[in-house]
């Protein structure tokens, strides 16, 4: 008899022991809680999971909250229907994730902008800014990118300033009703070159200058890096300026780990001052498929603070 239960007992067991795995499976699948999601506010975008979630951005949100990013980023939002910015703004509610910046000034590329002073420039940067509050309204973004321009070789550096600092008054007053706040990008010169807006100091001095609390600083922890290093002591003397951060590291603007700067150290010193806000997550994936994408996702893990 003994005999008989021991065979049965034994005949159960892969059976028990799956049933045991799949009910672990489900439990844990069930249980994601706010402790699996990311302390810092790292913020994805766009293609960055489209191995894993497909090329439907809705569907890659999602798949990113549900590996535990808080924020998202979207540089080409108001290129987006408003339909599809409101439902952005939805999900992202759905999922208590934050939106990140959207870029507002669309002609920054081609030529002197905002640099000129007054004129068809400042009028088109102003239009885009106007844009931009509605646009915000729809996904509940608070950040908008703005980069100045090109340098003009004809007209004396520090009227290019006088021009830049008086547009982005009139920019930061459209905003201050709303709550919106314009997040000035310095670029590096390698892979910009020839813009206005390059270095933290320039962009503090402006900021100070506007005075206002609808323009500060977008601290690109990239671009700083090969512009001019030297990020924990730059980061502290801008510190007060600085609303939201941007993250890729060099050489080969790819996820933290893969280069040169020590992430770790860096978020933790941010952290460390009270730092709250959101980091861009504004690189490109070191390798591709679900694996890179994956690596991505563990990346951010190690410099989680």
């Amino acid at each position: 008899m003994q005999r008989r239960n021991a065979l049965k007992l034994s005949a159960a067991l892969p059976f028990l022991a799956a049933g045991t795995a799949a009910c672990a499976t489900r439990k844990a699948a069930a249980s994601r809680t706010s402790a699996d999601k990311f302390r810092a506010a790292f913020a994805p975008h766009a293609g960055m999971f489209k191995n894993h979630a497909g090329s439907d951005i809705l569907d890659q949100i999602q798949w990113a909250a549900d590996q535990g990013f808080t924020a998202w980023e979207d540089n080409g939002m108001p290129t987006r229907t408003p339909e599809l910015q409101a439902r952005i703004g939805d999900l992202l509610a759905k999922n208590d994730m934050r939106m990140g910046v959207f870029v507002a000034n669309k002609i920054n590329w081609k030529e002197p902008t905002l640099v000129l002073g007054a004129g068809e420039h400042r009028d088109e940067f102003l239009k885009d800014i106007r844009a931009s509050v509605e646009i915000a309204k729809r996904c509940n973004a608070k950040w908008i990118t703005v980069v100045p321009g090109f340098v003009d070789m004809r007209q004396e550096p520090f009227y290019q300033f006088a021009n830049v600092l008086e547009t982005l008054k009139q920019g930061a007053a459209i905003l201050e009703p709303h709550d919106l706040t314009i997040v000035l990008e310095p670029l590096n010169y390698q892979n910009h070159p020839g813009l206005f807006l390059t270095k933290a100091a320039q962009a503090y001095a402006l900021c100070k200058a506007v005075d206002s609390p609808s323009c500060k600083i977008l601290f690109d922890i990239y671009h700083q890096q090969i512009q001019e290093g030297n990020l924990i002591p730059n980061i502290d003397a801008s510190w007060n300026e600085i609303a939201y951060y941007q993250i890729g590291d060099n050489p080969g603007r790819n996820e933290p780990t893969t280069g040169e700067i020590n992430f770790e150290k860096v978020i933790a010193h941010i952290h460390g001052k009270g730092f709250t806000g959101i980091y861009g997550m504004e690189h490109g994936n070191s390798r591709d498929g679900k694996d890179g994408e994956m690596a991505v996702v563990e990346a951010y893990r190690k410099v989680d603070v």
